[in-house]
């Protein structure tokens, strides 16, 4: 199927954002659910190895329009950057974006990875915006010093420490004792107790309680993001239950990295959000 292109600007509330809408040819069945990636960190719309035009054409090409906008300061966009925390008001633009360049779209969906995942969480639970049917998030970022020493222990540590070998080299003088001091000090940080003021994971487990709508989670089998992610989800009381929640999809991508950069990966993720986007009504 063919798809078509063109670039837009999205009024924003500094500046305009500059966009780009992927759409089904005029002879194709066009859905009424539209995608809108959400990028994440020091990206644009591209994304990494270009994955987000990838999949905006992938989606196209079964009949969904798809929005991918650079945030402030990024790509093609004017102005100052800013922290994935405070787009909630750059994400409703989009959503009014698409809607005007595509009348026929009656409800959305925010798609996107690592912090890019985050902000989409953020935006349902500040704005409860009725136009967003759906979420599907690729390795959510919830970081903090307490969720990457937890992954570190269980995913590297505990494997160290099972081996024989390391217990040879440490002994042997060919293991420096820092490794071990490394390891205690992230048990105190596990330990230490977060007496500090809610952080955005716990504003995430709150949008992804009250979202009422499907959610996708997609999960990179070598990513520590991905893992962090999980630990933090079974460890922390906010999070309770949340990823056993009917409406939620979970899948692993089989031996993915962090942005699915392998081609194998990459077409994985394309047709797990695919199959479950035909899934929204």
């Amino acid at each position: 199927m063919n798809v078509h292109e063109k670039a837009i600007g999205i009024p924003g509330p500094q500046a305009d954002m500059l966009g780009i809408v992927s759409m089904p040819d005029s002879h194709a069945e066009r859905q009424h659910t539209a995608v809108v990636v959400v990028v994440g960190g020091a990206q644009y719309r591209v994304g990494s190895h270009r994955q987000f035009v990838q999949i905006a054409r992938h989606l196209a090409g079964a009949g969904y329009p798809v929005l991918r906008f650079d945030f402030p300061g990024m790509g093609d966009s004017p102005g100052e950057p800013i922290s994935f925390e405070d787009t909630s008001t750059h994400i409703a633009a989009a959503i009014n974006a698409i809607h005007e360049h595509c009348p026929d779209v009656s409800q959305v969906v925010l798609c996107g990875l690592c912090d890019g995942a985050s902000a989409s969480l953020l935006y349902t639970q500040s704005t409860n915006d009725q136009r967003v049917a759906g979420l599907a998030l690729l390795n959510p970022w919830v970081r903090s010093e307490a969720s990457l020493a937890r992954a570190q222990v269980k995913h590297y540590y505990l494997w160290r420490l099972a081996e024989p070998a390391f217990w040879r080299k440490l002994f042997g003088g060919q293991v420096g004792w820092r490794a071990v001091r490394e390891l205690g000090n992230s048990l105190r940080t596990i330990r230490a107790k977060n007496t500090g003021p809610s952080s955005f994971p716990d504003a995430m487990a709150q949008g992804w309680r009250t979202f009422t709508g499907p959610i996708l989670l997609l999960l990179s089998e070598r990513d520590l993001v991905a893992k962090e992610f999980v630990e933090h989800a079974q460890s922390d009381a906010r999070w309770n239950g949340l990823l056993e929640r009917p409406v939620v999809s979970k899948s692993t991508i089989d031996r993915a990295d962090h942005t699915c950069s392998s081609s194998t990966a990459s077409r994985q993720t394309e047709s797990f959000v695919l199959q479950w986007l035909k899934g929204i009504r």
